[in-house]
């Protein structure tokens, strides 16, 4: 299977989807890899650690997108993203469809079969690839409101 892992266009967002390990435990079971250059640059992962994993770096987000089987994001596509989408493509990334109807019609429309982290469930109920990232939300959540809260000089 050939994965993709375009970089992250959503404002304020700068982690990579996928790890140079992810990375090279794809490429060891067969699978080819596409990585955008710079993805992993918010996340200060250069693409020399990508490619000596395995991976081939691609220079246009398009091109990802077109050559990939699997695409693995961080964050929900974007209007910008929406053209990319195509039928028989899997999309594996966080959705929050709720907030979205424009985002889910566009999933629809495109034909593409979209898997939301955020639904991943275990065999025990828990959600796996939530509560990493709920547990972080929850340790900042104090910091960023006391900050908020502080008095100014």
């Amino acid at each position: 299977m050939k994965v993709g892992v375009p970089r992250e266009v959503k404002n304020s967002e700068y982690r990579v989807a996928l790890t140079p390990a992810g990375v090279h435990e794809l490429v060891r079971h067969g699978h080819q890899v596409h990585v955008e250059r710079e993805a992993g640059l918010g996340s200060a992962i250069p693409d020399g650690d990508y490619a000596a994993a395995g991976a081939i770096i691609v220079p246009h987000a398009d091109e990802v997108w077109a050559a990939c089987d699997l695409i693995m994001k961080v964050k929900e596509p974007v209007a910008e993203e929406y053209h990319r989408m195509r039928k028989g493509q899997v999309l594996f990334t966080y959705l929050h469809l709720a907030a979205s109807s424009t985002l889910t019609r566009a999933l629809l429309d495109s034909g593409v079969t979209a898997i939301a982290y955020e639904t991943v469930q275990a065999r025990d109920g828990s959600l796996p690839l939530l509560a990493p990232m709920s547990e972080v939300a929850g340790r900042l959540a104090p910091q960023a409101g006391a900050y908020h809260l502080m008095r100014s000089q």
